[in-house]
């Protein structure tokens, strides 16, 4: 094992304060009907990481997506004024699977839905830090979200996130964050399409976001989704300067979130370039 990954893995089992990204394809199925298992499962894992001590914020995409699921709709919609009616009618549902998820394990849920604008200007950026602090000392787990119904949601602007790894990334410096997890439909980073390339394999470990990884790491998700291999190795980039760790993995794996804490060597691991700043 390099130093850098000692590093990486000593920074992940060390952390307090974590941030978890979930993609559209880890929460529901294709159908845009929520995935019970997984989202049980990853209620179970969170409240588990709060019971030993550690703080954690969750970042979910799939507004849309349950949206789509909900009204019984055959595919997503194309015109943004629909979008963001579906959205509205999604996000109610995903908080109240999430609150009664998060219910049975005794763990109350707060909802926080962000635009860019509100990130970017200082004043309303610090009211976004304290409301999450102030939720992070009473035991509460923040849930965050674009605000698709005043975003216009994956038409990139100057009040637009574009997709949700971007956002948990300036989520995970909002709140200081010693880690970001993202989960995905892919185990990981690969040095090729492994749904092109079966021959491709897992990177274990980056230390650098170079041009040629993102140039091989794929395009789009999911079709329910927005992001993609790229979007989310971009994210990671943002962080590394932070001395913010990050670890991209599988959403639906058994444990995911255990092993992955537990050091394990699973997903791919970035490693952050500098000491952490406050």
């Amino acid at each position: 094992m390099s130093e850098e990954e000692k590093l990486g893995r000593n920074l992940i089992s060390e952390a307090k304060r974590v941030v978890i990204k979930v993609g559209t394809s880890t929460i529901t199925y294709p159908n845009g009907r929520m995935n019970m298992r997984n989202m049980d499962r990853l209620a179970r894992a969170i409240a588990d990481l709060m019971n030993s001590g550690r703080e954690v914020v969750l970042v979910t995409s799939g507004a849309i997506g349950v949206g789509v699921g909900c009204l019984d709709l055959p595919e997503r919609p194309s015109e943004m004024r629909d979008k963001q009616a579906v959205a509205a009618v999604g996000q109610c549902e995903l908080m109240n699977v999430y609150s009664r998820c998060f219910a049975e394990y005794t763990r109350v849920v707060a909802q926080i839905l962000l635009t860019k604008d509100g990130i970017d200007d200082p004043v309303t950026r610090n009211n976004i830090s304290n409301t999450m602090e102030a939720l992070l000392e009473k035991g509460i787990l923040p849930i965050v979200n674009e605000n698709d119904t005043v975003s216009t949601a994956e038409m990139p602007h100057a009040g637009t996130f574009g997709d949700n790894d971007t956002l948990s990334a300036l989520v995970a410096r909002v709140v200081n964050a010693d880690l970001l997890i993202i989960l995905s439909d892919v185990d990981g980073v690969y040095d090729s399409n492994p749904r092109e390339n079966p021959d491709a394999k897992r990177i274990s470990v980056v230390t650098s976001v170079t041009d040629d990884l993102i140039g091989r790491a794929g395009g789009a998700g999911s079709a329910l989704g927005t992001g993609g291999m790229q979007t989310k190795i971009l994210a990671m980039s943002m962080l590394m300067d932070h001395g913010i760790a990050g670890v991209i993995a599988e959403g639906s794996q058994s444990q995911i979130l255990e092993d992955i804490l537990d050091g394990e060597d699973i997903g791919t691991l970035f490693v952050p370039n500098t000491a952490k700043k406050a």
